[in-house]
């Protein structure tokens, strides 16, 4: 399990375990307590390619037909916040929704990857927040707007290896102030993981870095000022941010 920290003015990877991070980088070679440290978002994409509706509970709970192929959108950078940072609720909006996922991290620049090669691209998995501005995606008639404001995509808070990762059947989950409302598995995927390389891969060329949010589950809700929300993907950790 990999992590991206900072510790004072250096920020670097390191390898988590058993409560304490190891690196071996440069000026930040050692051993630290992670309870020192600050978490980053792992990964500094420079793009986000997210996918409308691909849980198959997902689509039941709004009596939605199973799309042909898979629903895609964007998030830019700038959106981008790690494990215990704010969620700015903007002022423009009376409506924000949580969308607990699942996010693939790539490894390798790449283009036109077939899904049985999907694997050699990925650099590992770890858990994502499609905030959303519900009001102002129904106003538009389109995602761009309400799905970009700053702090609308919370990442982290680590880095699992394909290795370490089962995709087949991870359970994943949102609590609110402790309160579960999304609770699925990735078994529910309508597009697994392989297809949705080969798919993006067909259209743009992905860089190292760039993040994949594979979908969210049945149970998406809204959030308000002061709630806390955590993402939770079985085999990874759990992703915290509290709303302002």
């Amino acid at each position: 399990m990999i992590g991206r920290f900072r510790s004072g003015d250096t920020i670097f990877y390191g390898e988590i375990e058993g409560g304490r991070v190891y690196s071996n980088g440069g000026t930040s070679a050692g051993t630290f307590e992670l309870s020192e440290l600050r978490v980053l978002p792992p990964s500094f994409p420079s793009k986000i390619v997210c996918v409308g509706l691909n849980y198959k509970d997902h689509a039941e709970e709004f009596s939605m037909e199973i799309p042909e192929s898979p629903v895609l959108f964007l998030k830019p950078p700038s959106a981008v916040i790690g494990h215990g940072d704010k969620i700015i609720y903007p002022a423009s909006s009376t409506r924000v929704d949580f969308e607990a996922e699942l996010a693939v991290v790539i490894g390798k620049r790449c283009k036109n990857i077939s899904a049985e090669k999907a694997e050699d691209v990925i650099a590992g998995y770890t858990c994502f927040n499609d905030v959303t501005a519900r009001d102002l995606q129904r106003k538009d008639g389109q995602w761009t707007r309400a799905k970009s404001f700053d702090t609308f995509a919370a990442l982290g808070p680590y880095i699992v290896s394909t290795e370490e990762f089962d995709i087949s059947d991870a359970k994943i989950s949102c609590r609110v102030n402790g309160e579960t409302k999304q609770s699925s598995s990735t078994s529910n995927l309508i597009f697994d993981i392989p297809y949705l390389i080969e798919f993006i891969t067909e259209i743009m060329t992905l860089e190292v870095g760039d993040v994949i949010a594979t979908g969210t589950p049945s149970g998406v809700g809204e959030l308000h000022r002061g709630d806390t929300v955590e993402v939770e993907v079985q085999g990874i950790g759990t992703l915290r941010n509290e709303v302002v």
